[in-house]
């Protein structure tokens, strides 16, 4: 019985032991899975982490080029302030400087002064005073009265008041009412530039060039002529008609040499052609 019961034994004990090699192997085969599958989520993560850094680097292109963007219409801002600032202050220089003109110190009559004003508003950007100015007629050609060129002299300042406040809207709004209401005056031309400018400073461009045309239209002999036509080019490039652009920056360079819209032409083009 007993040596029965040992040859039993001896051989259920292979058995086991197999059992448990088959186990352990078990073992290692998951271990070795869990160990790839600890490989594939690194290269999962690794491939991820390259997506976000090329998306950083697409980012930052990105915010590089709205920086660039930026920057250029800083600039071009800037360079409208400029000069419309300077255009304004030759204005108001040449303005104040037209007041001994009349070569008297005395105080004129209403209506002597109104067109004396009128005349001196309509020279701006001339360092050298002109002469009084006639009254202008009305609409039906008849001679503006004392009372109505006082009137159309006050009515202009308002309007120049409202534009160098920097309120461009409402400038639009008050020199369109004055060239409405007095066409023929000596400040019409005047007016019709700085609707173009209160314009062209909201970037209304289409309008702007409207305005400037007109003005080169209707009053072709006026002071403001060169830097219409100069505004007429800044215009043009501004609705992307670049040959245009060119071709009336060149027009202002040839037509008034010397002048500061011949320089601010030739830098345009400079910088046109630079892209």
């Amino acid at each position: 019985m007993a040596g029965a019961f040992a040859s039993a034994m001896l051989f259920v004990l292979p058995v086991f032991a197999q059992d448990s090699r088959l186990s352990l192997a078990d073992r290692v085969s998951l271990l070795e899975q869990r160990a790839q599958n600890k490989d594939q989520s690194s290269a999962e993560l690794v491939n991820q982490m390259q997506q976000v850094q090329s998306q950083l680097r697409d980012m930052q292109g990105q915010i590089e080029e709205l920086q660039h963007q930026l920057q250029q219409l800083q600039d071009k801002s800037k360079d409208q302030y400029i000069d419309l600032d300077s255009r304004l202050g030759r204005l108001e220089a040449a303005s104040k400087g037209a007041a001994p003109a009349s070569g008297s110190s005395a105080p004129a009559a209403a209506g002597a002064a109104a067109t004396g004003a009128a005349a001196a508003a309509g020279n701006a950007g001339n360092n050298n005073p002109a002469p009084a100015a006639k009254a202008p007629p009305a609409k039906g050609g008849k001679p503006l009265s004392a009372a109505d060129n006082a009137a159309a002299q006050a009515a202009y300042d308002a309007a120049f008041k409202t534009l160098r406040g920097g309120d461009y809207v409402g400038a639009s709004r008050e020199f369109r009412k004055f060239i409405e209401q007095y066409p023929d005056h000596p400040l019409a031309s005047n007016a019709f530039y700085w609707l173009g400018e209160s314009y062209y400073v909201t970037t209304n461009y289409q309008v702007a060039l409207e305005a400037f045309q007109h003005l080169l239209s209707q009053f072709p002999q006026s002071e403001k002529a060169p830097d219409a036509l100069l505004k007429v080019g800044y215009c043009q490039y501004e609705l992307k008609q670049v040959p245009a652009a060119k071709a009336t920056l060149d027009a202002v360079i040839h037509k008034y040499p010397g002048s500061k819209a011949a320089s601010l032409a030739k830098e345009r083009l400079r910088r046109i052609q630079a892209g």
